[in-house]
């Protein structure tokens, strides 16, 4: 299957006609012609299957045959905020490994020691819908603006809450710590990691010090290791 992406079709519509940029892959590269059928999500757990009644390479117009409701594959709720790594394509390699095993929502955190500050959102987001369609997920991750690690732990959760750092004080084991099909938060600091005033403060308002096994991980890795660990204890305990 290919799965197309657009949020802004819904279950009362009828029919749909693809922007410009999707009109012209869907005929020029993909050559599809009328009559063909195509898939589309629009990120929130639905799949619409469509039929081509005109295949213009800029207005596609199709017929909305069909329509299912996804259930998510995973009784969790995962919220990954991580700090932007100093090379955007690791950071951007993560939002894609992270999309691919299955992750609710990220929020890019500022922290004493990040490199650094300023993020385009807008390219990130193409990254995370691109990661869903070829993993072939429904539900698009909530990406957020670009946070203070100070504003963001004051916010109130529902869940678990971890902080993940290096700092050689007392910390469990996160696999062994989270429990099954439950929400959770994870902290995950910069290259530096985060400092010990961030770390106190972080314990301060309830967040768990974990660390993810013997290995000093890079930010980005250390990321998908939390997603694909969340992942897999509530695989197995399911």
């Amino acid at each position: 299957m290919q799965l197309f992406f657009n949020p802004t079709i819904t279950t009362n519509d009828t029919q749909f006609t693809f922007d410009k940029t999707e009109s012209r892959h869907i005929v020029k590269v993909l050559r599809k012609k009328d009559g063909d059928i195509l898939h589309i999500t629009n990120g929130n757990n639905q799949l619409f299957t469509v039929k081509i009644l005109l295949a213009n390479d800029k207005k596609c117009l199709v017929e909305i045959i069909d329509v299912i409701t996804k259930q998510k594959p995973w009784d969790y709720y995962l919220h990954i905020a991580i700090a932007p790594t100093k090379s955007n394509d690791r950071f951007e390699w993560f939002l894609e490994k992270a999309t691919e095993i299955g992750i609710d929502e990220i929020t890019p955190i500022i922290c004493d020691n990040s490199e650094r500050k300023i993020l385009k959102t807008e390219r990130l987001e193409k990254i995370v819908q691109s990661a869903m369609k070829q993993s072939l997920k429904f539900n698009l991750p909530k990406l957020n603006e670009p946070i203070s690690f100070s504003a963001f732990i004051n916010q109130d959760f529902n869940g678990s809450l971890f902080i993940a750092h290096c700092d050689n004080t007392d910390k469990k084991s996160f696999a062994n710590t989270l429990k099954p099909n439950s929400n959770c938060t994870v902290l995950i600091g910069p290259e530096g990691d985060f400092s010990s005033k961030e770390i106190a403060a972080a314990i301060a308002k309830n967040f768990i010090p974990v660390t993810f096994g013997e290995s000093r991980l890079r930010t980005e890795t250390a990321g998908v290791v939390a997603t694909q660990t969340v992942a897999l204890i509530n695989e197995l305990n399911s």
